[in-house]
């Protein structure tokens, strides 16, 4: 399938009528399989009208936000199912959170009712008093809650759905906040339907496959890449709790998988398990890593199957996309048809080809990407400013298009004249034998400009001597490149969506 945005007739791009159109086209088809349950497109429907009059009843009206703390099972399906059908909006939470950074959202999201799993409920009381405007706690398990109520409830008619409009919010993601707080992003129903659109048509998915991504739900990539573009195409979407590099083989010779999606850094785990004579002896056929493994032949010709990739943000969406048949493990795509990326400079003026700039989008069609962030007006204006959405990310493009992502902007370093990738140093950096992972910083220079820190964490069993591996990087990286301090560390600080958080090791 070509990486082209053909866009359906803009009333349908909302959830409801997406999922409406599915149990239609597809009743009797398991749209979800868990670990202990399969669930039709019919199934899905259903549940989700029950949810939408479970939430109803709990006083929950168009344009309310509702907070969703839950693990990975049809509950947490149902609960975004049956908000998006009241036209509310979800406001999902990373089941690491908690003490400030679970504050903030819950503060910020605006949400008066919290729809939330036992265990995580102490969180929550440990918050005190100050929790925002949350009202009430819907807690799934036990009497009077979630479970229950569901249980009890009749399918809320189909009359009785409100109107929802393709620039309504469906959800407030909240970002992962490495620099600073977290940001929610606004989203609205194109918004979403064009990402999993656009997620389904770079995976080049039809609906004899099987899908398997292993991503939380509470996360945009598992959320809408996976169960929302399987709903678009009559998919049967794997869901599983967490992802586990050791288990991840057998789910997907079990399941009869044929396509997935996995972060780089999840391919990298599978990179380095200990190899086996029927690692290409699997149903899957393609995968979409994002980004690319530095062995990216290795990988393709190990596991015998096709790779692609894409670049996308929760604010930006899917504006770049390489097929599947990449061979060039650098490269972040090309643009997609509606969306318009430059390259500019701090000034916003557009740089030559090859040169190092932001990307920054514009789009033809309207609501397509985030339309600002929750309560920051200010990250709002300063993210939208000269009416191009800048993505915080530095990209250079050569002659033919290709657009290749180098950096975060602020990840960027600036050594002996010359400017550094942490990104291309950490993919080299973690091809050396005893490295698990790494991350490159800058750190402040006696002589001006920035000194290049690696914190490197060893394989289990082995050690890492900072000496060797300079002398490996030595032959594999301009001299500029070779870290001037290495530090052996037994885990990265990250947050709680794996997101390594740099600003700690500076």
């Amino acid at each position: 399938m070509a990486a082209t945005a053909v866009l359906s007739r803009t009333g349908d791009r909302v959830v409801t009528r997406v999922l409406r159109n599915a149990a239609g086209a597809w009743p009797d088809k398991v749209a979800i399989r868990f670990d202990d349950a399969d669930y039709t497109f019919a199934d899905l429907w259903s549940r989700a009208r029950k949810a939408a009059r479970v939430l109803r009843e709990a006083g929950v009206a168009q344009g309310d936000a509702v907070l969703v703390m839950q693990e990975n099972t049809i509950r947490f399906v149902d609960a975004w199912l049956g908000i998006a059908l009241l036209g509310a909006i979800q406001v999902p939470v990373n089941t690491e959170y908690r003490g400030e950074i679970l504050r903030h959202q819950v503060r910020s999201s605006g949400a008066r009712l919290m729809l939330i799993e036992s265990p995580f409920v102490e969180r929550i009381e440990a918050l005190g008093e100050d929790r925002g405007a949350v009202e009430k706690l819907l807690v799934v398990e036990g009497d009077g809650g979630w479970e229950s109520a569901f249980e009890r409830a009749a399918e809320l008619p189909e009359a009785e759905l409100p109107e929802v409009h393709e620039h309504d919010i469906v959800a407030i993601m909240y970002t992962s906040g490495t620099t600073g707080p977290s940001k929610g992003v606004r989203v609205a129903h194109a918004h979403a339907y064009m990402y999993a659109n656009l997620a389904g048509q770079t995976l080049e998915l039809a609906p004899d496959d099987i899908y398997y991504a292993p991503l939380p739900l509470f996360h945009i990539a598992g959320q809408w890449a996976l169960v929302y573009a399987c709903l678009q195409v009559g998919v049967t979407a794997i869901v599983r709790r967490r992802f586990s590099a050791t288990e991840f083989w057998s789910v997907v010779r079990e399941t009869g998988t044929t396509v997935s999606f996995l972060l780089g850094a999840m391919a990298n785990f599978l990179a380095r398990q200990e190899p086996r004579p029927d690692d290409a002896d699997n149903p899957l056929d393609r995968i979409l890593l994002v980004p690319l493994v530095a062995d990216l032949e290795d990988f393709r010709l190990r596991f015998g199957v096709r790779i692609g990739t894409c670049y996308g943000s929760t604010e930006v969406s899917v504006p770049l996309i390489a097929q599947f048949g990449v061979t060039d493990p650098t490269v972040a795509g090309r643009p997609v048809p509606g969306f318009q990326p430059r390259i500019v400079d701090e000034h916003d003026r557009e740089v030559p080809v090859g040169q190092v700039g932001e990307l920054v989008i514009r789009t033809d069609e309207p609501w397509i990407t985030a339309t600002g962030y929750q309560n920051s007006p200010e990250a709002t204006v300063d993210a939208w400013r000269n009416l191009w959405l800048h993505s915080g990310d530095a990209f250079r493009r050569d002659a033919e298009d290709n657009y290749y992502f180098v950096d975060r902007i602020k990840d960027y370093i600036r050594r002996r004249g010359e400017n550094i990738s942490s990104f291309e140093v950490e993919r080299e950096v973690n091809t050396f034998p005893a490295v698990l992972e790494s991350a490159a910083v800058a750190v402040p220079s006696p002589h001006t400009e920035d000194d290049l820190k690696v914190a490197v964490v060893p394989k289990p069993g082995m050690t890492i001597d900072a000496e060797e591996l300079r002398e490996y990087l030595r032959t594999r990286v301009p001299r500029f490149m070779v870290p001037d301090i290495v530090e052996v560390l037994a885990e990265l600080p990250k947050t709680p969506t794996g997101k390594i958080q740099k600003h700690l090791l500076r």
